[in-house]
């Protein structure tokens, strides 16, 4: 056994620096350079030899996992070290089980004398009653720290202000306000290529192979290359491999789209590093807070598809149909059936309750080519109509017409004005009531009963101006989307094949209904085809579905 005193020359006298963020900021008594001077000058009054220095800075104190301090640990584990030497036991650790079991098993197991300098631990001299006190207040600091930060994050986030500390990649912080984001000209434009990609309806890994072989450097080399940062363990040795899990998770950021989204993840406790995926009911998003890369529609189709299965074939292609198919009956997604030991003319859709017995559906077989000359079929008919006929297409989706529109509009209009003119009296009289009640002029019983009744009007109103408001925004939508839905259809005049791009320009959502005459060879499946004009609230009116159903509508 080794002499607690090192009379061994070749052993190691290990002296341990460690300065987190938080230490940093109560001064320089913390700071590294103050510790390796400290430490020096004790070993060398103490005559300790064959010193060595052991550093980590910028690493708290709750977390073990620090490449300085798991060096020192491999040196002692091999042997190799005698002393090891820290400015106290707070800078070895904060977490009192770890650092008490290091100071009081694992450095006695491997005979390495510990000395923490300004807390007159030496272990040569035994184990001070007061060490476990000293870790334990540690310990409290580093939780009492935690508790801190995380109420100030916790106020951040819920401001608005962006509580991550990674940049997505395609973004770049503004040079003239670093808290804003703004798109990187160098990687925006692939950020957006990959969400074109997705939504023509490439699958994910065809995505990853054609930036590859294009040599487009993968996120987490750019970074470590433009910033030095090593978070995302780049792989230098490949600086072109996409990995899948990469450009599925730009898929899913809504942060393309402009928005600040705060609490994504958690950590139970200051002790768990691990990040855990948060609630969505816990999650807040600030909409519109920086330049969008990509638009909200083509983000929306991304998030449709994603719903769907995502398995592509053969050829890296994803079921076009993925996020549009559902069952008439029990709204459950339609699936694609593809095989190996099935032609390719056989692919059929089939209903996905039924499948998984989750309702008691029937099977609503169709097969893909069948639904493909179905739907585009339809396409083409309400498209041509749109063309040729702006007046009664714009008469047909707008159900009332153009001139009930405008006529609402400018009632509406009127109603804002005179409602938002009477909860501004409201304020003031009820403002007049509460001064008159504190002069005494007024009795507090006759200032309640007179206070709730206009302010019980004043909600009311409220809730109708809310509702008025409402409807001017859904018509504003619905023009939007009709007027969109006709310059697009001036766009597309040849459509020789139903693709991807036609249904996430026109379709919203196509439902499938179960053959009239059950197991039917002959018999058709009714095909409902809800178009983008359409508003989510409009679904099932009866013009909509006439058009919607040509007179080629089963198969």
């Amino acid at each position: 056994m080794r002499s607690t005193e090192n009379t061994n020359r070749n052993l190691i006298t290990a002296l341990y620096c460690r300065l987190s963020q938080e230490d940093e900021r109560l001064g320089e008594s913390l700071s590294i350079e103050n510790q390796r001077l400290m430490l020096k000058k004790y070993a060398e009054e103490h005559r300790f030899p064959n010193i060595q220095f052991y550093v980590d800075d910028g690493f708290s104190g709750a977390d073990f996992n620090r490449p300085a301090f798991k060096r020192m640990m491999y040196e002692v584990e091999c042997g190799r070290v005698g002393i090891v030497i820290v400015k106290d036991q707070s800078r070895l650790g904060r977490d009192y089980l770890q650092t008490g079991m290091l100071m009081e098993i694992t450095f006695p197991q491997y005979d390495v004398r510990f000395i923490a300098v300004n807390d007159g631990v030496d272990s040569a001299n035994g184990v001070s009653d007061f060490s476990g006190i000293k870790n334990y207040f540690n310990d409290f600091y580093a939780r009492d720290t935690s508790r801190k930060i995380r109420a100030v994050q916790k106020a951040k986030g819920e401001r608005g202000e962006r509580v991550g500390t990674t940049i997505p990649y395609g973004y770049m912080k503004n040079p003239d306000n670093p808290k804003q984001y703004v798109p990187n000209p160098e990687t925006a434009p692939i950020v957006k290529r990959i969400f074109e990609m997705y939504a023509s309806g490439i699958g994910i890994v065809k995505i990853c192979d054609r930036l590859s072989r294009e040599q487009i450097v993968s996120p987490s080399v750019y970074a470590f290359k433009t910033t030095g940062s090593k978070s995302g363990n780049p792989d230098l040795t490949r600086p072109y491999h996409w990995a899948q899990t990469t450009v599925r998770k730009m898929l899913a950021n809504q942060e393309y789209v402009g928005d600040t989204v705060n609490f994504k993840t958690y950590s139970k406790s200051n002790k768990l590093k691990k990040r855990l995926k948060n609630d969505p009911e816990n999650i807040l998003i600030f909409e519109n807070t920086h330049e969008a890369i990509i638009d909200r529609k083509t983000f929306e189709l991304v998030q449709k598809h994603f719903a769907g299965r995502k398995r592509p074939d053969k050829q890296g292609e994803m079921d076009k149909y993925a996020g549009y198919l559902f069952c008439g009956e029990c709204g459950s997604r339609l699936y694609l059936h593809r095989g190996k030991t099935i032609k390719p003319e056989n692919n059929n859709f089939q209903c996905g309750g039924f499948q998984r017995r989750t309702s008691d559906c029937t099977v609503h077989y169709i097969r893909e080519n069948v639904l493909d000359q179905i739907i585009l079929h339809n396409l083409k008919t309400v498209t041509a109509f749109a063309r040729e006929h702006p007046e009664g297409f714009y008469a047909m989706a707008t159900q009332n017409g153009e001139a009930e529109a405008k006529k609402f509009y400018k009632t509406a209009e009127r109603e804002k004005v005179q409602i938002e003119k009477r909860i501004k009296e409201l304020d003031n009289i009820i403002r007049c009531l509460y001064e008159d009640r504190v002069c005494g002029r007024l009795t507090p019983e006759r200032y309640d009963v007179m206070a709730n009744g206009y302010e019980q009007e004043q909600a009311e109103l409220q809730q109708e101006l809310t509702s008025i408001t409402e409807r001017i925004n859904k018509l504003d939508m619905r023009e939007k989307c009709i007027q969109e839905f006709m310059d697009k259809a001036k766009e597309y005049l040849e459509m020789p094949n139903l693709t991807p791009e036609l249904l996430r320009v026109f379709i919203r959502r196509i439902e499938v209904y179960e053959k009239p005459e059950k197991y039917s060879r002959t018999a058709g499946n009714p095909i409902i085809i809800h178009y983008a004009f359409q508003l989510p609230e409009q679904n099932g009116m009866p013009a909509i579905e006439v058009l919607a159903r040509p007179t080629t509508k089963t198969a």
